[in-house]
């Protein structure tokens, strides 16, 4: 029986993801993994090699520190390229207009900040208009969350601050209310999604478990700001955003201050389809699952039991409308040159333009489109068969 939901946001449920990070390390050197794996260079090849996948919809990001030349001056040569390849290859992007990084000479914490992410967002939504016919797809501030704390808290990137986290988390959170206006301003019928890692900390035994059930409850923050339920005064409100987009890796289980939990660990681990659930019933929002991966030779079995708890989550009444395979294509670590073999597709290409695949993960992708197929379509997918 098929179940009550149908996935209808997205051209394809399985997305591709391409690493799009433009942040600042502590030591100051600028990251762009799209220029670091070519990307930028050969979009058109790699949306194509998606669409062959079955893959139909891709993230991918924008970079503002590219395309800001001036403040309020715009060079489009970062991005318009790659626009334009994912139209030619019948492609749909959702476009990340911060993942992580912003021009040099910015305060995060100025008001500036917030008033320039604006003007850029709507330039980028007209950009995006005239040359589609369509509104954007966008997520303003990517992982509002994660950045406050590895940029607010830790000092790791940047603004490479400490003690400041939820100064940060504020600050992020009022960018991304007023791009999101800009971008439905500019573009109207913009769907706008809010991203963030969804996690589980298990307390150890004898220790006091408050910390850790605040800590497990912070994760919300960011969505709760947007939504207007948490600090008001930011602005929020209850359509600040129409899509929640989940990161959901290996590690997001651990035990307090210590390693990850196994998903065979069923007296500590919680199953994935709980946190989605728990996700749409406090914003009873469309879901999707943005990011999600794994390292080396489990790429195959992790997209396996991931699907199964999608699986789960669609048949108890959760509307998630897709998987992300993030990243897509293998890259290098931030803070080394080790090389990340993460991808449905490895880094170098070969035969000309085209990216090796890992070939176990995509006999299991194919594996997975027809399990949903049948999911969501039981006639057809007995029909086909």
């Amino acid at each position: 029986m098929s179940p009550a939901f149908q996935p209808s946001l997205f051209r394809s449920f399985f997305l591709g993801g391409f690493e799009c990070s433009t942040h600042r390390r502590r030591d100051g050197r600028r990251l762009d993994l799209i220029a670091a794996t070519r990307h930028d260079l050969l979009a058109e090849e790699d949306y194509r090699q998606l669409a062959e996948h079955g893959i139909h919809t891709a993230r991918d990001g924008v970079r503002w520190h590219l395309i800001e030349t001036a403040p309020g001056r715009y060079d489009w040569g970062a991005v318009l390229p790659l626009l334009q390849a994912a139209e030619r290859a019948r492609v749909q992007v959702v476009w990340d207009l911060c993942h992580y990084g912003w021009p040099d000479g910015l305060d995060v914490f100025s008001s500036a900040f917030v008033d320039r992410f604006a003007r850029y967002a709507a330039a980028f939504a007209e950009l995006h208009l005239d040359q589609t016919g369509r509104p954007p797809m966008v997520c303003p501030m990517n992982e509002i969350s994660f950045l406050a704390w590895a940029g607010g808290d830790t000092g790791g990137i940047n603004p490479c601050a400490e003690g400041r986290g939820a100064e940060l988390k504020r600050q992020l959170v009022r960018a991304a209310l007023a791009g999101t206006e800009a971008v439905r301003r500019a573009a109207p019928g913009a769907t706008v999604f809010a991203i963030d890692p969804v996690i589980n900390i298990v307390p150890r035994r004898g220790h006091d478990p408050r910390p850790v059930e605040l800590h497990n409850e912070s994760q919300w923050e960011a969505w709760d700001m947007l939504a207007g339920r948490l600090a008001p005064e930011l602005g929020g409100h209850g359509d600040a955003f129409d899509v929640v987009g989940l990161n959901y890796y290996w590690n997001n289980q651990w035990l307090d201050h210590a390693e990850p939990l196994s998903p065979f660990d069923t007296a500590r681990y919680t199953p994935p389809r709980e946190l989605f659930a728990r996700a749409h019933a406090r914003y009873g929002k469309r879901i999707f699952l943005a990011e999600t991966s794994i390292e080396g030779p489990p790429r195959a079995a992790w997209l396996r039991y991931v699907s199964e708890e999608v699986r789960g989550a669609i048949r108890a009444g959760v509307p998630m409308e897709g998987v992300c395979l993030y990243p897509v294509l293998g890259h290098m670590g931030w803070d080394e040159d080790r090389y990340c073999p993460n991808g449905l597709f490895e880094l170098e290409p070969r035969h000309g333009a085209r990216r090796p695949v890992h070939a176990p993960l995509a006999q299991e992708l194919r594996r997975q489109q027809a399990e949903f197929a049948a999911l969501f379509s039981p006639a057809e997918a007995e029909a086909a068969a």
